[in-house]
């Protein structure tokens, strides 16, 4: 199934040079998007770059050409369920999942896929929902793959704000059964929808606009509010990695950065999941909101700093 598949060009987000785009297939036969990018020269490795949730490729092409810069091959994807990846169901802007074991499969799918033209030794990295499900296909074999993984606002926990935690875990796990397809709260939403003022994904007005205007120009990409059953597979991947023996024996170094101005995932669950990983460390990044990739110049200065201080021991510059 490795038909080329599009990429979004505009002028605001241009494609990387040197990427394409492919179709493959997830564990049970999903048509799934991913896309590679070469750098020239002499490749001194391989980053999987895992998105968020809603999150596409095209809106990591900056993040792309950055790792590029540092000389690395870059596999990106788009998870099921979103993006231009097979959606999970008729209504194609419902946010779902049922349980993280086909997530799992499907990013063994993709590494399997790309591994031919991968260099090693290979980087995991993974946005908020993508650093939960790196993580979780981590612990589940993949691990002896990479050398490490960097990990932006991992979904290891949901805030409940107003709410508390265990009665709301409850609720989604009783609704995942009964109308397990229904919006939570029976909200469509649009993440994508709003103005950048009073957002809590990023302090850079053109980076988030940047995103809007990718969204605009291929509205197949949008991605609405979750629903019951997704809300239910995000407490159960979390309470999954806060418990799993797995877990405690991942045997490689990881690097977790939070947000200070958190307003989505739960910084205290990372920490208390960093802390059963044998070789983790876990900081925060101060005045950030979520989108740690996106965020203004000064932010990002840091989480590359953080990255170069991490990376460069495990994957020396060529």
């Amino acid at each position: 199934m490795n038909i080329d598949a599009p990429l979004l060009d505009i002028p605001e987000a241009p494609v990387p040079p040197g990427g394409v785009a492919e179709w493959f297939k997830g564990a049970d036969g999903a048509r799934l998007r991913g896309a590679i990018f070469t750098p020239p020269g002499k490749a001194r490795g391989s980053v999987v770059l895992s998105p968020g949730r809603s999150e596409v490729i095209e809106k990591y092409y900056e993040v792309v050409g950055e790792l590029m810069a540092r000389g690395f091959v870059v596999v990106v994807h788009d998870w099921r369920g979103q993006g231009l990846s097979q959606r999970m169901l008729p209504d194609r802007l419902k946010g779902h999942a049922v349980g993280f074991a086909t997530f799992v499969s499907d990013y063994g799918a993709l590494v399997d896929h790309f591994a031919a033209r991968m260099p090693q030794p290979w980087l995991a990295l993974g946005h908020s929902m993508g650093g939960c499900l790196t993580t979780l296909a981590l612990a589940q074999g993949q691990a002896k793959r990479f050398v490490g993984a960097f990990l932006s606002a991992p979904m290891m926990g949901l805030q409940t704000p107003g709410r508390p935690k265990a009665p709301t875990r409850a609720l989604a796990w009783l609704m995942a059964r009964l109308q397990g397809a229904s919006y939570i709260l029976g909200q469509p939403g649009d993440p994508h929808g709003g103005t950048f003022d009073g957002n809590i994904l990023t302090h850079d007005g053109g980076r988030y606009a940047r995103t809007l205007a990718q969204l605009a120009a291929c509205p197949e990409m949008r991605l609405g509010a979750g629903t019951w059953s997704w809300l239910d597979f995000a407490f159960s991947a979390s309470a999954w990695l806060k418990r799993a023996p797995q877990v405690a024996a991942l045997d490689l170094p990881v690097l977790v950065l939070g947000a200070g101005l958190e307003a989505l995932v739960d910084n205290d669950d990372q920490q208390i999941i960093v802390g059963r990983m044998p070789h983790a460390e876990w900081r925060k990044i101060p005045g950030a909101y979520h989108e740690l990739f996106q965020e203004t110049d000064d932010i990002r200065a840091q989480v590359w700093a953080a990255f170069d201080g991490f990376v460069d021991p495990l994957i020396p510059k060529v």
